[in-house]
């Protein structure tokens, strides 16, 4: 009898912990080849003519398949890497290895979508199937009180009736020993000049180091856990650096390097220090599972709700020029420019500056909102297309954006983070603005 082969597709699914294609495919078949491949689509130049993906984002990216190769080979396995279109690439590897079946893990976003919708068809033109698991979210699809098309719009119901009528479900295992067919050629990590960008030069003012990879992604979820503990043993303390701890999870979660379900079911276990900062991590787990199942639910509707004839209307005459400014950080407003300064350098900023400087972009310079997701889309290190586009579609207004703006509203201004050192060099009056006006602004 002749052995089988399932080729694993990894793309933003970056660990072998809690990773169900990945055990189910070592379960099901007798070998398992592993692939990555480096999509040009997402190296391209986008209409403004800077790079779809930045170079600090790739970068992480680059470093996040070293630490799966890593961690496959410590099993026994290997990972193939290849740099070309996966329509093009996974059939040619499928008949090179006699495969029998491809895994790989479902996404919403439409770009995403067409991908695997192209390289399902390529598959079938040889007779193989494409399997499709949901492991981004969560709560699992089968699991939510409700079928997709009648999930409520409204986030606050969404959450009330989830908490409410479902339940996480457990991690699963991780492979003890991985079986790959015997590889010739496992391919070379790209650098990124062969993906067409520059080596980014790290700004000495970074308050935050990010290393692509599960195993880095474990050790920032210790780290959390570890930094609230003492928090909570210093309560009473009213440095800063408390008002501000949140775990940065982001990068990590947005590339698979680490699952929902891990990071949630680590928050359960340490529910006895029962802290502010652990909620606000549950709750931004639940935000990422609405906006992936709004987009599943409405597509690209979802981003086009209330778009009409007239949109046009609404924009700045000089909306290039003001775009410009506010992505240069040379808007005049001290703390927009300083959060977009950090932006540029780091390829970070916290969920409450990228409200600010959205709502700003639109509401007050009368920007096109697309034009600012485009941008997060190249420099966020954490960019998820639906909470990227998602959450700009809500502070725009192109869906109800009332229940988004409230995370803005409930930070309190003294809370806002003002002393890092991009404010500090590009904001030498920061202790004078009224950060409650620029609050107050957004809403």
């Amino acid at each position: 009898m002749s052995e089988k082969t399932i080729l694993v597709w990894f793309r933003n699914d970056l660990r072998i912990r809690d990773n169900e294609i990945l055990l189910e495919a070592v379960r099901k078949a007798d070998k398992v080849l592993p692939v990555y491949c480096f999509d040009p689509f997402y190296f391209r130049k986008n209409p403004s003519g800077n790079p779809k993906t930045g170079n600090i984002r790739a970068r992480f990216l680059l470093e996040s398949v070293a630490d799966l190769r890593k961690n496959l080979r410590a099993l026994g396995g290997e990972l193939i890497i290849r740099i070309g279109n996966p329509a093009e690439i996974l059939p040619a590897l499928a008949e090179q290895y006699h495969v029998n079946e491809v895994y790989h893990h479902r996404e919403v976003a439409h770009e995403e979508t067409e991908i695997s919708e192209l390289v399902e068809t390529a598959l079938w033109k040889i007779r193989l199937n494409l399997k499709h698991f949901i492991g981004h979210t969560l709560y699992h699809k089968e699991d939510l009180p409700f079928p997709i098309k009648d999930i409520p719009d409204s986030f606050a119901v969404f959450k009330k009736k989830i908490e409410r009528d479902s339940n996480v479900r457990p991690c699963i295992g991780t492979p003890e020993t991985i079986y790959t067919p015997s590889i010739t050629n496992a391919g070379e990590l790209p650098t990124l000049q062969e993906l067409g960008l520059d080596e980014p030069a790290d700004d000495p003012r970074a308050a935050n180091a990010f290393t692509g990879g599960e195993t880095a992604a474990l050790n920032q979820l210790e780290q959390f856990f570890l930094n609230d503990d003492q928090l909570n043993a210093n309560k009473n303390s009213r440095s800063s650096s408390g008002n501000n701890q949140s775990s940065k999870l982001s990068p990590w979660i947005a590339l698979g390097c680490i699952s929902l379900r891990q990071v949630y079911w680590e928050v359960i276990e340490h529910q006895h220090s029962n802290t502010h900062h652990t909620n606000l991590l549950i709750l931004d787990l639940l935000w990422r599972d609405y906006f992936r199942f709004m987009f599943k639910k409405h597509g690209q509707k979802f981003l086009a709700a209330k778009n009409n004839d007239d949109t046009a209307s609404l924009f700045a005459h000089n909306q290039d020029e003001l775009f410009e400014s506010w992505k240069n950080g040379e808007t005049g407003i001290p703390l927009i420019d300083a959060i977009m300064h950090e932006l540029n350098a780091t390829g970070y900023i916290n969920n409450y500056s990228r409200q600010i400087t959205a709502g700003f972009l639109i509401n007050d310079l009368k920007v096109d909102w697309t034009k600012g997701a485009a941008y997060f889309e190249e420099k966020l290190i954490d960019y998820s297309p639906a909470s990227n586009w998602g959450n700009w579609a809500f502070i725009a207004g192109v869906n109800d954006a009332r229940e988004s703006r409230y995370v803005i509203a409930s930070k309190p201004a003294t809370e806002l983070e003002t002393k890092n050192d991009f404010i500090d060099t590009w904001l030498p009056a920061a202790k004078s603005i009224d950060l409650q006006v620029v609050q107050t602004e957004l809403h």
